[in-house]
């Protein structure tokens, strides 16, 4: 199902059942709203703290028990209703986004899992939620999954976010342990030492895959194959950012029609295929 935005993911596909599927793309909208009113146009971050500070007061009514009128909040408030899902998960992807507004610099890998952690994995666990799947265990390689998968996506959007506004998800202690500059990352310069240092990010980014994919065996065929996909195509994206030696600059790794039917042949024989 198409909701708008290029994504690398599928998003509330055929395979989520169809009881689930307004809920899955309500909790999407949420999302990628807030997150566009912290990463795109020219607002200032004022106006932009302003508006995210309002998706929060709505927040706050559907916790109340009111139904705000306005878009994504009435399908949003009826997803959590029918779904009883939590909604501090809401809040803590507004606190990630409204950090986006200020912080264009992450000093350590664990600032970047903080960031993650609100960012990306309670979209993870908000699905868990519409499936009742609650253990710990699950919960963990959930998240596992979905930094893995915001990772991915920050490591082939370097140059795009650089570009942007300056933003830079790579840790500064990676970039000096590597040798690389943010000269040489403003410039576009892959040389062996760019490559070396997006290899390491890209092996522990793939080992975060290989922790939550245990998950997929454990849910419902169809939520499960729908986690394959997932899985897969980040997967798939790291593997592109290998090929190029890490150069993301001119080469930008992208998911067009080959690489999904390479992915569901891969889904079907595990292992059999290779390109």
């Amino acid at each position: 199902m198409s909701v708008g935005h290029y994504e690398n993911f599928p998003v509330a596909s055929v395979l989520v059942p169809a009881r689930f599927r307004d809920a899955v793309v309500a909790i999407y909208r949420f999302a990628r709203a807030a997150d566009d009113i912290a990463d795109e146009g020219n607002a200032p971050a004022a106006l932009r703290h302003e508006a995210l500070d309002a998706f929060c007061r709505c927040l706050d009514a559907i916790e109340r028990g009111e139904t705000p009128s306005e878009p994504p909040f009435t399908a949003l408030a009826s997803a959590i209703r029918e779904h009883d899902l939590p909604i501090g998960l809401f809040r803590d992807l507004l606190s990630a986004f409204g950090q986006d507004v200020d912080v264009t610099r992450y000093a350590t890998f664990a600032d970047v899992l903080d960031y993650c952690r609100r960012s990306a994995n309670p979209v993870g666990r908000l699905l868990l939620a519409l499936y009742r799947v609650d253990d710990p265990h699950a919960l963990a390689q959930s998240d596992a999954i979905c930094t893995a998968l915001q990772l991915a996506n920050f490591w082939q959007d370097v140059a795009i976010d650089w570009r942007k506004d300056t933003r830079l998800y790579l840790p500064l202690e990676d970039i000096d342990r590597f040798g690389v500059t943010l000269a040489q990352i403003a410039n576009g310069v892959c040389d062996e030492r760019f490559t070396r240092l997006m290899a390491f990010e890209t092996a522990r980014t793939r080992a975060l895959f290989d922790d939550g994919r245990p998950l997929a065996r454990r849910l419902p065929w169809r939520l499960g194959l729908e986690l394959k996909a997932v899985i897969a195509g980040g997967s798939r994206v790291l593997e592109r950012i290998d090929r190029v030696r890490g150069d993301v600059f001119t080469h930008r790794p992208v998911l067009g029609k080959r690489d999904w039917a390479l992915l569901a042949l891969r889904m079907l024989v595990p292992a059999a295929v290779s390109a």
